[in-house]
């Protein structure tokens, strides 16, 4: 089953793509999970709050949005990245912009393998998780 990777209104970023493809297959499997069709499309600012308007009736940018059609152990899913909004908050954490875009890519991997980040205690868990799976492609 296919990682595509594809844009709107921005320039495709500058990752390579099997890298990618290969990573995000051994952290789904770390928790059990085989990829199935995720598409991450990656787009600006007025794009995603579009879509979070749209689908989630939110008013304000995010850095991704990932909709989920997991079934059994299967994930998949499109995850929409804002490109503006993690360039905005590496430079607001500090860290370098391709770290902080991979922290993104995959943040919306994990929501897919079950981990949340909205309930008290729940974000310091997925900065756990995502700096876990950091180390397996910033080696």
């Amino acid at each position: 089953m296919p990682i595509s990777f594809s844009v709107e209104n921005v320039a495709m970023p500058d990752i390579d793509n099997r890298k990618v493809v290969d990573w995000v297959h051994r952290v789904a499997a770390r928790y059990g999970k085989r990829c199935g069709d995720i598409a991450y499309i990656f787009c600006n600012d007025e794009r995603i709050l579009e879509v979070n308007r749209a689908f989630l009736q939110h008013d304000y940018y995010t850095d991704i949005i990932t909709f989920d059609y997991c079934t059994d152990n299967t994930i998949s899913g499109d995850l929409f990245i804002s490109l503006d909004t993690v360039m905005t908050n590496s430079y607001l954490v500090g860290e370098p912009y391709e770290k902080e875009l991979y922290r993104v890519i995959i943040h919306g991997i994990l929501h897919l393998c079950g981990i949340n980040d909205k309930g008290e205690g729940e974000r310091e868990i997925m900065e756990r998780h995502e700096n876990e799976a950091l180390e397996l492609i910033l080696l």
